[in-house]
């Protein structure tokens, strides 16, 4: 009788409690507990990661900004370098019949004398330029050649052209505002 009694007692036991009765009896954290760390430790791997993406991006976006201010930098000295070579339409008294579609042009050549401007505006066309006659208020035919939007492109251009003849030393970027 005493076997059967705790026979059953331990049977009772056993069905009517599960491991984490037991666990809690011994200071073990219960399986409840266990999820719940898991999922807590699910969510900070998450977040080291999220942040670890983060900083990637604060770190490449870094880098652009710096390379982008190294190219300013580069430009403004490439600027300086070519003393003088940037000149606004309006300080030659405003452009006076010709509509220029871009922003930036390199000019080769002014001239007061109708004949000179066509002779060098022929030059820049026959060695393969996009070059066009710009009138200013103030009487002066200029020839503008190479027209972009860009400015490094047109400093790079300007350099090319004063290396191979067309454009003289004095030559300079005409800004289109």
């Amino acid at each position: 009788m005493k076997r059967s009694v705790l026979l059953s007692l331990a049977l009772v036991a056993l069905l009517a409690s599960s491991c984490d009765f037991f666990r809690s009896l011994a200071g073990r954290p219960t399986s409840k507990e266990v999820e719940a760390k898991r999922v807590e430790v699910e969510r900070i791997r998450e977040e080291i990661r999220l942040q670890a993406e983060l900083d990637s991006l604060e770190e490449v976006r870094q880098r652009m900004a710096d390379s982008l201010a190294a190219l300013e930098t580069h430009l403004l000295d490439s600027l300086s370098q070519i003393k003088g070579t940037i000149l606004n339409p309006s300080k030659l008294g405003g452009l006076y019949t010709t509509k220029l579609e871009a922003r930036y042009s390199i000019i080769v050549g002014a001239f007061r004398t109708r004949s000179f401007a066509e002779r060098k505006l022929n030059q820049c066309t026959e060695a393969g330029y996009t070059a066009t006659i710009v009138s200013f208020r103030n009487g002066l035919l200029a020839i503008a050649v190479c027209p972009s939007d860009s400015l490094n492109e047109t400093v790079q251009k300007l350099r090319e052209l004063r290396g191979n003849g067309i454009c003289p030393k004095d030559g300079w970027i005409l800004v289109n505002e």
